[in-house]
């Protein structure tokens, strides 16, 4: 099962190094890395996406649970959330090719960064199966010469948030 894990991690140099590298040893291939600041200077959200049954990632959670840099984990997967992904692609165009591209913005509600006639570059927000979706349309109007994705982010849904998760839920799920 694939699950969206987020981290609140001291933003520590190697403490990154130290999260990740407790799930390669274990044998499990991060899917997804997002890393970003937050509103505390010394914090980090890390939003990563891995695959693995449930009770692996339950016991993946709970080591990491035990690193000394991590401030608060919680995997969105068990509640209610919101996930998503940002795109933005370099698109080759061949002669009328652009007409394509205002219609796949449109559909997609994605915005035109650069209209060059004959390249352009298109950013879309999204849920992840809509970032597929819209990468494999825009492959079929032009050559995709670039993709940049961002990886998921995602945030519980109500009023928990991840810095208060562990005091009303037990950070395995």
């Amino acid at each position: 099962m694939r699950h969206a894990i987020s981290v609140l991690l001291q933003n520590e140099v190697g403490a990154l190094t130290r999260m990740t590298g407790l799930f390669s040893t274990r044998g499990y291939n991060i899917d997804s890395l997002n890393v970003a600041p937050t509103n505390d200077p010394s914090v980090s959200r890390v939003t990563l996406v891995i695959s693995g049954s449930d009770w692996a990632i339950a016991q993946l959670n709970a080591q990491l649970a035990k690193l000394v840099d991590v401030v608060n984990i919680h995997d969105m997967t068990l509640g209610p959330h919101f996930e998503r992904e940002l795109v933005i692609l370099k698109l080759k165009l061949a002669t009328g090719g652009f007409a394509g591209v205002l219609s796949l913005a449109k559909r997609f509600g994605a915005e035109i960064l650069d209209d060059a006639q004959n390249s352009c570059t298109i950013q879309l927000t999204g849920k992840l199966g809509e970032i597929d979706a819209f990468i494999e349309e825009a492959s079929q109007i032009g050559t995709l010469s670039a993709v940049a994705r961002s990886g998921s982010v995602a945030v519980s849904r109500g009023e928990v948030a991840l810095s208060t998760y562990s005091r009303d839920h037990r950070l395995t799920g």
